[in-house]
């Protein structure tokens, strides 16, 4: 296994910390100077990375995104028919967020923010794109209802950050039940 630079090492360390303070008390109450400090990291060394906290947040989001989106269709098969390809994406989607708790709630408090750039929104997008393909491939195949990709992720996958907040307060025990019951409930809520 290859060892981290020491530039590395504090470009993750700013990273974590980002995640961390982001998670914990939202975008504004997380300063340069914060996130610096518990990166142990002087100021001054943030700006070797990113331009600005713009910069770093957005450098921050596409990254966490790649890394959702690498997982989530990581053993996805194009010509499976829409109901596995379905379930395969939504099993791996599920995985990410409910064991990635700390990066999955980071890409939540994005996804309901002004703080990301617009760019950097539709950059976020297009890894979504095996899914919203296959969706459209569904509605096409009358398989899937015929509704916007917003709607059909708001009740396909939004709910599994309902259940990521209730596992992290420890509100509840996930086991395989409560995820095969949240996937047909998914599946239900799209099909034709």
């Amino acid at each position: 296994m290859q060892e981290l630079s020491k530039s590395e090492i504090k470009r993750n360390a700013l990273i974590k910390a980002t995640i961390s303070l982001v998670i914990n008390n939202g975008f504004h109450a997380a300063p340069m100077s914060k996130i610096a400090k518990m990166a142990s990291v002087s100021p001054g060394t943030i700006y070797l990375y990113f331009e600005n906290k713009q910069d770093l947040i957005n450098k921050v989001y596409l990254e966490i995104k790649t890394a959702f989106a690498t997982h989530a269709f990581a053993n996805y098969d194009a010509t499976l028919n829409v109901q596995e390809g379905f379930r395969n994406i939504w099993f791996q989607i599920a995985d990410y967020k409910l064991m990635q708790i700390e990066e999955a709630m980071f890409l939540s408090h994005c996804d309901n923010t002004p703080m990301i750039d617009e760019d950097s929104k539709k950059e976020g997008i297009k890894h979504l794109q095996p899914l919203l393909d296959l969706w459209k491939r569904g509605q096409e195949e009358g398989v899937i209802k015929n509704c916007c990709p917003y709607i059909l992720y708001a009740y396909t996958v939004y709910p599994l950050a309902f259940l990521m907040n209730a596992k992290q307060k420890k509100d509840i025990t996930i086991n395989e039940e409560y995820i095969q019951n949240a996937f047909l409930l998914a599946w239900d809520s799209i099909k034709q």
